[in-house]
């Protein structure tokens, strides 16, 4: 599961991205050569994981991971070709989430590729071109489905209702994710597609040092822009997020947030923002040896929750134990929760709640 950054040269993506890399330690980073897009594993922050390791004192602690895609900037005529278009279109619908930098900053030493600044036409720059590429890709479809409409199959004529539903909101330059469809229309036809618009999306607004706790009116013009989007917005001063994750101390960076005002750095904000974008949450093992945080999609089953740590626990799942995250934190270990009568024995239909911290019994 991954979530790509996305918009026009020169908005604060690269720097965006080199920050998350850094600002926390990351699992992994593989460097292509320009016209690829950069990957990074970013751990995720999360404070429940810090008490875990007052508590449990292991030997080591390993934190949730999500990985982020810095992707080539997008130009207008991608869709045809443009400027390695269906090189970037295509490196965009590998990713799960997109992350779509906009700036909302003024600086005349950092020339924006159309001149101005408007946060806004950029937007629908990088909209019209994800539309006009799902648009071929359900025209190509359409064609395909009508034949077989044709011949009575009722299975195809629900799927051609549903496509062009698509069809005519693209034409109106409506993303899909903003199309009413019933969630038969959507599961069995239009998820398939993979169509761009119809990734789950996150705004981030690019501002500068002073905007950076109340954002500015670039910003609120954006939030206006995405109402109907069901979509999110974090202002984040990119700049400045870069300038604190250079800084050597912990104690250096608390400073530089405190006179931001600000209670943690935006980049923290923005990974766990991502995490969630991509349905994912997180249930905990706790023991001597490690603490971890393990992630899950939301929705999964116990064992699916156990083959995440390995196959074998999955296929021969007997049984989870589980402990909430706020018993554990209260009672102070397992044993003392089992006391209180707080730990419980789940089965195979039992779903899995973000935060829970659980130990597997299997046999193979």
């Amino acid at each position: 599961m991954k979530a790509g950054i996305v918009g026009l040269p020169n908005v604060g993506k690269s720097t965006l991205f080199n920050c998350l890399s850094n600002a926390k330690a990351q699992s992994a980073n593989f460097p292509f050569c320009t016209i690829e897009p950069n990957i990074g594993v970013v751990n995720v922050p999360d404070r429940r994981l810090e008490k875990l390791e007052e508590l449990v004192n292991p030997e080591r602690v390993l934190p949730a991971t999500v990985e982020i895609v810095d992707i080539a900037g997008l130009v207008r005529g991608a869709s045809k070709g443009e400027g390695l278009g269906n090189q970037f279109l295509g490196n965009i619908r590998e990713t799960d989430a997109i992350i779509h930098v906009l700036r909302c900053f003024d600086n005349d030493n950092i020339i924006h590729v159309d001149t101005t600044v408007d946060p806004i036409r950029d937007k629908e720059t990088i909209d019209i071109e994800l539309q006009l590429k799902d648009l071929e890709t359900v025209d190509k479809k359409l064609e395909k489905v009508k034949r077989t409409a044709k011949t009575g199959n009722k299975e195809a004529q629900k799927e051609e209702i549903a496509l062009n539903k698509v069809k005519k909101a693209l034409e109106a330059a409506i993303s899909v994710r903003a199309v009413e469809l019933t969630s038969e229309e959507r599961e069995d036809f239009i998820k398939p597609l993979q169509l761009l618009t119809d990734k789950p999306i996150l705004y981030v607004c690019n501002v500068d040092e002073a905007s950076a706790k109340d954002g500015n009116a670039y910003v609120e013009s954006v939030k206006k822009a995405i109402a109907n989007e069901d979509a999110e917005v974090i202002i984040l001063a990119v700049a400045t997020e870069a300038d604190i994750t250079e800084l050597d101390s912990y104690e250096e960076r608390e400073m530089f947030l405190d006179d931001l005002g600000l209670d943690e750095a935006g980049a923290s904000k923005l990974i766990r923002a991502a995490y969630k974008l991509l349905n994912l949450q997180t249930y905990f093992t706790a023991g001597v040896k490690e603490v971890r945080a393990w992630t899950i999609l939301v929705g999964n089953t116990a064992p699916q929750a156990a083959g995440v740590i390995h196959t074998d626990f999955e296929k021969g799942f007997i049984r989870a134990e589980v402990m909430k995250y706020a018993d554990f934190i209260e009672y102070g270990s397992e044993a003392k929760v089992k006391e209180a009568g707080k730990l419980s024995i789940e089965g195979k239909e039992y779903v899995v709640q973000d935060g829970d911290v659980m130990h597997f019994r299997f046999n193979v």
